[in-house]
């Protein structure tokens, strides 16, 4: 398996079709229906869908509950209508052409409506687009379709010819475990895994926190199993308990390598199951279906996506990306034969037509560039830096803090490219006159197009903790003619980046902080005098503290240069004149 994942992927990376693509049919290649390799592609995909759970886990660990409650139209309103509209749309379609019963048509139909959340998440990470207006929307979209997997799979309960399963709990009581399940998950994050990852970091051993951090992620996911619930659901909300946690990036560099592996797994299961036979039996019908479950729900998704307000370069871009059908109707299509409401070589039929449906999406996304070059968007030009000029400067991220270093900069006519990976950003800096080139400007091939190997300074000014050791490490390496300056969240960070040939590092917050005490001091009759040396012992204090916490990676060395209540600094000594 993993010999055919290297040897495709490879391949595919080299063809520009996509890692996906390269892994399902890598996948086909060694399945059963071909080489015959593998005999046992099902025992496969059992274990390697944890997968799924770990790259839900990790977007949930991006987010954090106030962002989500941020996202709620689109995930109640815009992830609803889609479900509904595309389920009943593609099951009176089945209903009408191919001649099913009307059952047998919602069995298939409704979970048609869901879209690959394996495949599309990794699109949308790998290419920065996740955080972004758009990629928004999407996982707002594809976040619905996984909370529907419970009603789905009561509906096809409810219209059952036989017990789907005897220990499986009914329809309503489900819909409680759901609720009771994601409660209780939410408590036990709080209350269990924030103290067990803080008494984990404090012993300092990596190895306990990847068993922390994979213990989180499965012991959700197996309580989601054991209630008959969504994994991925279960992955994603520790993800999200997890995500204003300070170990929040040490979690996501370990659980990261696990994801990838198991995703490709899952994939390459995808591809194995593909029964060339069926597909052999009834071409034109496979492919039929699957250009008609494409065309039906891009057309759907984006009428949807321009009524809740986005232009109609993203509307379709959004219909293109979610048109594909969802692994989950592996999963649906069992229960439905199970139920007795399909034959299992209608289950074995649809798995086919929705494998190539997913084999479309690298393609659509070609497409989709191609259809966005054409009908760009006309309020906002979300041009990449390969358009700009040649700068002396390179600023990444133009919020607060990047738009005063480049205003600085641009004071003394220094030129600057300008980069930032939000749209909205970019379209508030375009009303005020100022050019800003959209993308992830911590990607180094997206740096090369803006000239940073023959740039004299890079400025990474952007929010967050985006930019990792590696990450800092392989930008200057590739372009070590350049000063790089750097922006980062806490001290943390700062220890994280010591030893490194950065020409200057600002703590985001610091400097407000300290002028804000030493303004407090003043206005509190502190004299002039004493309060400019109480700021330079803070700073030299503060600066002694980094230097021991660097050395030794201890973020609690040398807390007795800390000032606090019993620790302050004394007054001044006044020499005696005589």
């Amino acid at each position: 398996m993993l010999g055919a994942a290297l040897i495709f992927v490879t391949l595919f990376r080299k063809l520009g079709l996509g890692a996906t693509l390269g892994y399902i049919v890598g996948g086909a290649a060694i399945g059963p229906f071909a080489l015959n390799l593998i005999g046992d592609p099902d025992a496969v995909m059992r274990v390697s869908e944890i997968g799924i759970a770990f790259l839900l886990f990790l977007v949930g660990l991006e987010l954090n509950p106030g962002r989500l409650w941020r996202l709620r139209k689109d995930i109640f309103g815009l992830g609803l209508i889609q479900v509904v509209l595309c389920g009943l749309a593609l099951s009176g379609l089945i209903y009408v052409v191919l001649g099913f019963s009307i059952e047998a048509s919602l069995a298939l139909g409704l979970p048609l409506a869901l879209s690959s959340t394996a495949q599309v998440l990794p699109m949308l990470r790998s290419s920065g687009q996740l955080n972004t207006s758009r990629g928004e929307r999407a996982f707002s979209v594809l976040l619905f379709q996984d909370l529907s997997i419970v009603p789905m799979i009561t509906i096809i309960a409810a219209l059952s010819r036989s017990p789907l399963d005897p220990n499986a709990p009914p329809g309503g009581l489900l819909a409680l475990y759901t609720v009771g399940a994601i409660v209780g998950l939410v408590l036990a994050g709080r209350y269990i895994l924030n103290p067990l990852f803080r008494l984990v970091g404090r012993l300092g051993e990596r190895e306990l926190f990847v068993v922390a951090g994979l213990f989180a992620i499965i012991a959700s996911a197996a309580l989601m199993q054991w209630l008959h619930l969504s994994v991925a659901l279960g992955a994603f909300i520790a993800g999200v308990v997890l995500a204003e946690s300070p170990y929040r990036h040490e979690l996501e560099s370990d659980v990261e390598p696990f994801r990838s592996i198991l995703l490709g797994m899952f994939f390459l299961s995808v591809g194995m199951l593909i029964d060339f036979n069926a597909i052999a039996a009834q071409p034109l019908l496979v492919a039929g279906a699957a250009i008609a479950i494409v065309i039906v729900k891009a057309v759907l998704i984006a009428g949807l996506a321009r009524w809740f307000g986005m232009k109609w370069g993203r509307a379709i871009w959004l219909g293109l990306l979610l048109s594909q059908a969802g692994e989950f109707s592996f999963v649906l299509f069992g229960q439905a034969a199970m139920a007795k409401l399909i034959l299992p070589e209608a289950a074995s039929l649809f798995s086919a037509i929705v494998t190539v449906s997913m084999i479309s999406t690298p393609f659509l996304m070609r497409f989709t560039e191609w259809v966005q070059k054409r009908i760009p968007d006309p309020d906002v030009d979300l041009e990449g830096p390969e358009f700009s000029p040649e700068t002396n400067a390179i600023v990444v991220g133009y919020g607060r803090f990047g738009q005063t270093v480049a205003q600085m900069l641009q004071a003394k006519r220094v030129p600057v490219t300008l980069i930032d990976s939000k749209p909205s950003q970019i379209e508030l800096s375009q009303e005020f006159g100022t050019k800003v080139y959209y993308g992830d400007g911590t990607r180094i091939d997206l740096l090369r197009t803006a000239g940073a190997e023959t740039a004299e300074a890079i400025l990474f000014c952007q929010d967050g903790q985006d930019l990792n050791r590696a990450g800092l490490e392989t930008i200057l390496e590739a372009f070590p003619r350049a000063m790089v300056m750097v922006r980062v969240y806490d001290r943390r960070q700062v220890i994280e980046f010591d030893g490194l040939k950065v020409a200057f590092i600002q703590r985001e917050l610091f400097e407000g902080a300290v002028m804000m005490g030493r303004e407090a001091l003043l206005k509190l009759g502190i004299a002039q005098r004493e309060a400019d040396r109480v700021e330079a012992a803070y700073r030299q204090r503060d600066t002694e503290r980094l230097q021991v916490q660097s050395k030794t990676g201890d973020l609690r060395a040398a807390q007795d240069r800390m000032f606090g209540a019993d620790s302050s600094l004394p007054d001044e000594q006044v020499r005696d004149p005589a």
